[in-house]
């Protein structure tokens, strides 16, 4: 622990004007109130405040912040008061301490506790000084940093609680590196084995690629003295958790990740920046879309800078920032720079803007208002701008990327979830899948058993998880349905010329199409990579013909009639010719045909006199069969008429479309098509499915409750 006079030399080294009495009063009353106390290390307590004040001077704060911090435990674990620390240093500091008394007991990651109303006493508590939450998270640091001393589910629990509020919180009001700190400390905690591996393959790079950042920061110290401009050249390796997060974020492995490196030009004047981004872009070619000036259109908390990235030696990008000292000062320290002391007085940066103000207009334009989850909504929103914060219905918060889905909500979660995924609840509200959620909302999952991701979660999801997992589930689950499917068309195309498509028959046609074996000849014509009419030429192109031929008249599509009998498709299941069917017999009707896997078809088991054996007549049947799609689409511009040019490119007929749900982003529609046979149909599916703005896409057919046949 550093003694009274080491502290004070630390406060006077920006501030020769500071109280030294004051706060080495404060340091033995907070010394002699934690007397026989000891933390979980075995270390005097007294040492945490006392590094938790340390930490504050390296931000150059004033006296009532650096006393506040060596007492800020002493109401709320010792005998002191309010009013005697009030008495003994005045009551600034004695609001400050009641101040981070009440934060530390908001318990903010406490599942009992409504996190709306905690978030809403969080700020309210800001609101008066924002000087508590930096005392607050000082104190979160330094625990962070002697975090092994806990029990290991305690350590897991407050790194979660520094990684969902404490990191975020720091990173909203500018204190950048103090982020960075919180959140690799807390990866230290959470996922250890991925931040070895981090540091471990940044060992290895360093050994195969030498210094780079000491390379790179001479080349733009000479470009930079060629142009005239004098300034500061930093480089560094980007922390381990900011890189995991890239890898996820991009779903990448190490070695493809290439901004891993940061630099950082410090320039006299504002002129001298934009004129150190014009040398630095001479120099190295700019990457498109990675430049940003914060400089003319500053954060709200006022950090000016200019990012930009550019690709360094061998190809390897590197992402540059670019500001001026007083600029820096706002850059390392955030809203403390509010109340940096230099010389004995306050800093006058012009750059520095009064955070409080933001959050009293939080606090004032919700001070009235009940709605507690709106509270929280609104005010996550201003604080995570780049992340989105949502909770189970367990109260569990999950972070997420701005823009993601219930999807990426319910593969966060787990892995099983997200793929037995078939819905999600928003605030209680059913919405689509490709929802994008917001700050604060509740998401309920909503899952089935038998239900495998679908190829237009791709488009949906945004976390690196959950579209690595969509992905190999897929990979997995269209070949099987592929094979299959295959199986089925081609069964259905020999038929057609009075064959059947025995082993032997589809291994021909494998090698004669050059397919490594019958499974990938049949996943190729179930995923429409072949036709089926491809696959029996390749056996009997004599029984093929190349022309169009005459088209099978509908009247007389199913053999297996008797003579003078007529048929009528099923409305239930809308059987296509391609497909397995089965007749039942109608008095006064004739037959009408179901496809062999209608639900239907259970209410005739115990009337086995009415079954018929019928099939479809092979050859080539006519565009006339109607079957209905149902479709959840996007509410957009234009997204209508490229689904019906989509259906007309495919040879179909549209013969009726309904609107059955519409809500403000998406459609629910049915859709009858006309089509020749089940291989159009496949091939119409596959070609709506990759289409992005569509959701879902399905055959429906009719429940046996939904319609019922005369008997």
């Amino acid at each position: 622990m550093i003694s009274p006079d080491d502290l004070i030399a630390l406060v006077r080294n920006y501030n020769p004007k500071t109280n030294a009495d004051r706060i080495a009063d404060a340091f033995a009353f907070g010394e002699q109130m934690h007397e026989g106390q000891f933390r979980h290390s075995g270390e005097p307590y007294f040492t945490h405040p006392v590094a938790v004040a340390a930490i504050l001077t390296e931000q150059r704060l004033d006296d009532a912040t650096i006393i506040t911090a060596l007492l800020h435990d002493t109401i709320e674990d010792t005998k002191a008061n309010y009013e005697e620390v009030s008495r003994r240093f005045g009551e600034e500091v004695a609001m400050l301490v009641d101040g981070v008394t009440k934060l530390t007991n908001l318990q903010l990651s406490s599942r009992e506790t409504k996190q709306a109303e905690n978030f809403r006493k969080l700020f309210m508590a800001m609101s008066k000084d924002l000087r508590v939450i930096l005392v607050k998270l000082a104190d979160r640091l330094h625990n962070m940093r002697t975090i092994k001393a806990m029990r290991p589910e305690k350590q897991a629990q407050k790194a979660r609680e520094t990684m969902d509020i404490y990191a975020p919180l720091a990173g909203r009001m500018g204190m950048q590196w103090m982020r960075e700190e919180l959140e690799d400390l807390a990866f230290r905690v959470l996922n250890p084995e991925g931040r070895q591996s981090i540091i471990r393959r940044f060992v290895t790079l360093q050994r195969e690629t030498g210094d780079v950042i000491h390379r790179i920061t001479g080349d733009m110290r000479l470009e930079l003295e060629k142009a005239g401009i004098e300034a500061e050249v930093f480089g560094r390796a980007k922390k381990p958790y900011s890189i995991w997060r890239k890898m996820q974020a991009k779903d990448q492995g190490f070695s493809r990740l290439s901004d891993i490196y940061g630099f950082r030009v410090i320039t006299l004047s504002e002129e001298d920046a934009y004129r150190a981004l014009g040398a630095i872009h001479q120099r190295w070619r700019a990457v498109p879309g990675r430049f940003k000036d914060y400089i003319s259109q500053p954060k709200s908390n006022g950090y000016r800078s200019i990012h930009t990235t550019v690709s360094g030696r061998d190809g390897k990008r590197v992402e540059v920032q670019i500001r001026t000292r007083q600029m820096h000062d706002v850059a390392e320290t955030g809203v403390a720079a509010h109340w940096s002391y230099r010389d004995g007085v306050r800093t006058e940066n012009p750059f520095a803007v009064d955070p409080a103000k933001w959050i009293a207009s939080l606090t004032e334009q919700f001070d009235a208002e009940d709605d507690h989850d709106e509270f929280l909504e609104a005010v996550k929103l201003e604080m995570y701008s780049d992340q989105v914060f949502c909770f189970t219905p367990k109260g569990d918060v999950i972070k997420l990327p701005k823009g993601a889905t219930p999807i990426d909500f319910a593969y966060a979660i787990h892995t099983r979830i997200g793929g037995s995924c078939v819905g999600a609840k928003v605030d209680g509200i059913r919405v689509p899948l490709w929802t994008r959620l917001r700050n604060g909302q509740s998401v309920d999952v909503i899952t089935a058993e038998g239900q495998t991701p679908q190829v237009s979660w791709l488009e949906i999801a945004t976390t690196g998880k959950a579209r690595t997992a969509i992905r190999r589930s897929l990979r997995e689950a269209d070949r099987a349905r592929f094979v299959k499917l295959g199986h089925e068309l081609a069964r259905s195309a020999f038929e057609h010329v009075g064959k059947k498509a025995t082993d032997k028959a589809l291994e021909t046609a494998a090698r004669a199409l050059r397919a490594s074996g019958v499974d990938e000849l049949l996943a190729r014509l179930g995923a429409a990579e072949i036709t089926a009419h491809d696959v029996v030429q390749s056996v009997y192109p004599e029984l093929t013909s190349t022309g169009d031929g005459d088209e099978i008249s509908p009247r007389r599509a199913v053999i297996g009639l008797e003579p003078g009998q007529s048929f009528e498709r099923a409305a239930c299941c809308q059987p296509l010719p391609g497909e397995r069917i089965i007749g039942i017999t109608y008095r006064g009707r004739g037959v009408v045909v179901h496809a062999a896997d209608c639900d239907k078809l259970g209410e005739f088991e115990d009337q086995p006199e009415r079954w018929m054996d019928v099939q479809w007549h092979s050859g080539t049947h006519p565009a006339a069969y109607g079957t209905t799609l149902e479709l959840t689409i996007g509410n957009d511009a234009g997204v209508l008429g490229r689904i019906c040019t989509l259906i007309g490119e495919k040879k179909a007929n549209i013969s009726d479309l309904e609107f059955v749900d519409r809500k403000p982003d998406f459609y629910r529609l049915m859709i009858n098509v006309e089509l020749r046979d089940v291989e159009q149909l496949h091939s119409l599916m596959l070609t709506l499915e990759a289409e992005s703005d569509v959701a879902a896409v399905a055959r429906f057919r009719e429940k046996p409750e939904e319609r019922h046949f005369p008997g």
